[in-house]
């Protein structure tokens, strides 16, 4: 019988690296990690706040370091960041290898300064800075949202030659924002005579959350129009298609600010590129494909993070060929389609609604986390 042909180890041969949004002691600890990296062609790991929520609250193979942490007699917050903090660096040292043969392109960690802080330039900076010096490991990546305030941090974390992980992109426009705050964090080392060969950074560019929101627009805009079918057919014509269209039109971005002479500066100084990395890749419609948003963006220096149901689903079924670059033309007529005025979805207050409601989806489940980790100090210290 003939082996299954697993297509997630195929993405790699177009340049794109797959990482796994998902990460917990369990997985570490039972040697599922492991083999996601070995055997499933994982080569990075991405967290936040939800995931660390799913991976603490409830699970007692924390619960000997909460103790350890109630005798130290430290806070519900330093007990937190000891849990994390030892996943983080115990992931980080299961994809060390990946980092080294890749030369540092891929094998990174990320993890997300704390949500609360997103408005906050300042202390997201010193946070920042922490986190890298606490965790000491190379190949962990700093998580920073790329909103307003987010991006100057971005800049000033990059300078100090730290490796960032732009998270919560949505719009075209805030993408191309985070890279040159990337690329003006890399000029401002080089202006100091600092080496810019092992920064890394990613922008992570999110695309389910936005097919839902326009999705849900474009149903109530087709109780609107029964009875005008030529309406309807241009309205379902679009249906499931704005994100992959998006991130399409950020991809073209990404080539025009690579051939910039900003960059091949410091390019030839041995800077890397910031790739886009694909975010909130897991399919939410079960009307659409478990791996639209893998089959529709394989291309070179990218990323795509998938939760580990989407993995399986690829291995499975995957169709993996060079597309992030096809079918432009088309990306940008449905993007300019949305402001029609027999359609008009104002795009630009969807992007800006998303982003604010996911800082709050990550807000959440940060102070859900720390109310849980309360609770179970206060039940361990009275045993």
């Amino acid at each position: 019988m003939t082996a299954a042909v697993n297509h997630v180890l195929e993405i790699k041969d177009f340049g794109q690296s797959i990482w796994m949004d998902n990460l917990s002691r369990s997985l570490i600890q039972s040697g599922e990690l492991k083999d996601w990296i070995e055997n499933q062609g994982v080569r990075g790991i991405t967290s936040n706040p939800a995931i660390f929520e799913k991976a603490i609250a409830g699970n007692a193979v924390y619960d000997a370091d909460i103790e350890a942490g109630i005798r130290a007699k430290k806070t519900v917050m330093e007990i937190y960041e000891s849990l994390v903090f030892d996943d983080i660096r115990n992931a980080c040292d299961i994809l060390r290898p990946i980092y080294d043969q890749s030369g540092g392109l891929d094998g990174y960690v990320s993890i997300e300064v704390p949500p609360t802080i997103a408005d906050d330039t300042e202390t997201t900076i010193t946070e920042a800075r922490r986190y890298h010096k606490v965790i000491d490991r190379p190949n962990v990546m700093i998580k920073i949202p790329g909103t307003a305030m987010g991006l100057p941090a971005v800049e000033r974390v990059i300078a100090d030659g730290i490796s960032v992980n732009v998270t919560l992109l949505f719009s075209v426009q805030s993408y191309v924002e985070s890279a040159w705050a990337y690329i003006r964090g890399l000029e401002a080392r080089v202006a100091e005579g600092k080496d810019i060969s092992n920064i890394s950074s990613v922008a992570s560019f999110f695309l389910s959350r936005i097919d839902s929101k326009i999705d849900d627009l474009l149903e109530a805009r087709l109780k609107e129009v029964e009875g005008n079918p030529e309406l309807t057919q241009r309205l379902k014509s679009i249906e499931g298609k704005v994100a992959i269209a998006n991130a399409k039109v950020a991809y073209q971005e990404y080539l025009k600010i690579i051939q910039s002479d900003r960059w091949k500066a410091l390019s030839a100084k041995g800077a890397r590129v910031q790739r886009l990395l694909w975010a909130s890749t897991g399919t939410k419609n079960p009307n659409y494909s478990d791996v639209m948003y893998v089959d529709e963006l394989i291309g070179p220096d990218t990323v795509n993070t998938l939760p580990p149901s989407t993995i399986k689903a690829c291995a499975d079924h995957c169709d993996v060929d060079n597309r992030v670059a096809t079918g432009v033309d088309e990306a940008r007529q449905i993007i300019a389609s949305l402001s029609d005025p027999d359609i008009y979805i104002d795009i630009d207050g969807v992007m800006t609604e998303l982003l604010a409601d996911g800082i709050v989806k990550f807000v959440q489940p940060f102070e859900s986390l720390l109310g849980s980790l309360q609770d179970k100090v206060q039940r361990l210290a009275t045993v």
